[in-house]
């Protein structure tokens, strides 16, 4: 391609002067590469320009012969840009993409104020450990530094050891430079240390202005005295404070306005001539059955808006009248369940296509109960995963999409997120009974004392970091009560 094709040039002249993250596709629309910018416009311009395209680097002349469109999101800063451009080469895995292919993720701070004696710690992964967490942060070496200058400004602890006592303390560098507090040997209850933590914890989510005019006036001292390498060191330590502190979006999500792997638009369009529709299906909601063993049953609905995800009307159900495993019933029950409330509602419209995780046997059972509710005109669909078959009503041959077709892959992303909402509803609710079981174990605890537990503290494994005073507040518990239920844990951990 060695002319610039007319869409394209119309897309480089929309390009802002701002930072941001592009998306390169090939004629497929399969994104080939990802990357970042702090002015798009100009980044993205130098792919285009003839000079660049004779380049000798044989890599990037491949790169830009293959590219046939591209797509780009604004962002508000360059950290942001380079937190989301790492998140999307891990969603799209672009092939002319080198950095960022491994499970690598940004560092974060960590504390437990559930911890004996807290400590802020660095992690790469987000746990659902009731621990509070901060960043990720793209730049690790500005975050070591304000860790440091956190925890001689609070007086925080930075051993290692999860309960530090007087034989750590005899070895710590922090306790021996009035560093720390010294929780650990009683020097401060408790609670004084927690205030400590919980001020430096406002510290790094935000409120640090104070601190950062402090340290520039400090600066400016030292400058004006002639201490050139402290001033240095402060102006070090200033920097390393923007950095870490600066607000940046987290992206745990795609944004909504980031076009994905397909062009919903266009795939819309082939699914809807496809099936014979008189318009693109705008509305699609994808329903799947989760059980083991007949035990758990339980079903997902997923709703898609434009070839988007619509995740404000997903919805979980549990199936309620069917017994052991009949995936047929499961399905003919959500459905029946799902339109009766809409028909009645009318909060929300009728979808335009329905599709079923499934083969004849669940479309049937679905179409089933359609009828029932004189909805038989909606269209819908089963697809069988093993040859991603795609069954109709009133067909008896499948329709068997190439690989490449835009309308396969939307069709196969529903089915895909209907099935991944409906696993981890299951694995909730498994992991919520086990815990309950637990619980059921202690002498006495009664459904009241233990639904108090589970709402004050979420899970069992919450639970088990309370302290004694912390459990008897607790409705319904003394501390008599909660010692015992703090032994009974701890001999069960």
């Amino acid at each position: 391609m060695t002319d610039v094709a007319d869409h394209i040039r119309k897309k480089l002249g929309s390009l802002p002067h701002k930072p941001g993250i592009y998306l390169m596709r090939d004629r497929f629309s399969t994104v080939i590469y990802v990357g970042k910018a702090r002015d798009l416009r100009k980044r993205v311009s130098h792919y285009f320009q003839p000079s660049r395209r004779l380049s000798w680097d044989l890599k990037f002349k491949a790169l830009t012969d293959a590219i046939h469109d591209f797509d780009f999101h604004v962002v508000r800063s360059e950290p942001e840009a380079l937190l989301l451009e790492g998140k999307l080469i891990k969603e799209f895995h672009p092939r002319y993409n080198i950095s960022f292919r491994d499970d690598k993720q940004f560092l974060m701070l960590k504390v437990n104020l559930n911890d004996p004696i807290p400590r802020f710690t660095l992690t790469r992964l987000k746990q659902d450990d009731g621990a509070r967490y901060f960043g990720p942060f793209p730049n690790s070496s500005a975050l070591r530094g304000t860790l440091a200058l956190v925890r001689r400004q609070y007086h925080l602890r930075g051993c290692r050891p999860l309960t530090p006592g007087e034989r750590d303390y005899k070895h710590c560098l922090y306790g021996h430079l009035k560093y720390c507090t010294a929780p650990c040997i009683g020097n401060v209850s408790r609670e004084q240390y927690l205030e400590q933590v919980s001020a430096a914890a406002d510290f790094l989510a935000g409120q640090c202005e104070e601190m950062r005019a402090q340290l520039a006036e400090e600066m400016k001292k030292a400058a004006a005295a002639q201490e050139y390498e402290r001033a240095a060191d402060l102006r070090d330590l200033l920097a390393d404070l923007r950095h870490t502190t600066q607000k940046v979006s987290h992206f745990d999500r795609l944004p909504y306005s980031l076009p994905l792997a397909i062009e919903p638009g266009r795939d819309l369009a082939e699914l809807g001539r496809l099936l014979g529709l008189p318009l693109p299906p705008r509305r699609i909601e994808g329903f799947d059955i989760s059980n083991i063993s007949g035990t758990f049953k339980v079903a997902s609905l997923v709703s898609f808006l434009d070839g988007r995800p619509d995740r404000s009307n997903y919805r979980k159900f549990k199936i309620k009248t069917v017994e052991g495993q009949d995936d047929f019933a499961s399905i003919a029950e959500v459905v029946r369940r799902r339109y009766s409330r809409l028909l009645k509602e009318s909060k929300v419209g009728l979808p335009d296509l329905i599709l079923i995780d499934g083969g004849k046997g669940q479309l049937a059972a679905a179409c089933g109960e359609l009828e029932k509710l004189g909805l038989s005109r909606l269209p819908i669909l089963g697809l069988a995963k093993e040859y991603e078959e795609i069954h109709r009503p009133g067909q008896t041959e499948p329709l068997r999409l190439p690989g490449d077709s835009g309308a396969l892959k939307l069709l196969q992303r529903v089915r895909d997120e209907s099935h991944r909402l409906a696993n981890t509803y299951n694995a909730e609710l498994r992991l919520r009974k086990i815990s309950e079981s637990l619980l059921d174990e202690f002498p006495g605890i009664g459904q009241s004392r233990k639904a108090a537990l589970l709402k004050k503290f979420g899970s069992i494994q919450r639970l088990r970091l309370a302290t004694v005073e912390q459990i008897a507040a607790v409705s319904g518990f003394g501390g008599k009560a909660a010692a015992e239920l703090k032994t009974f844990l701890e001999a069960r951990s």
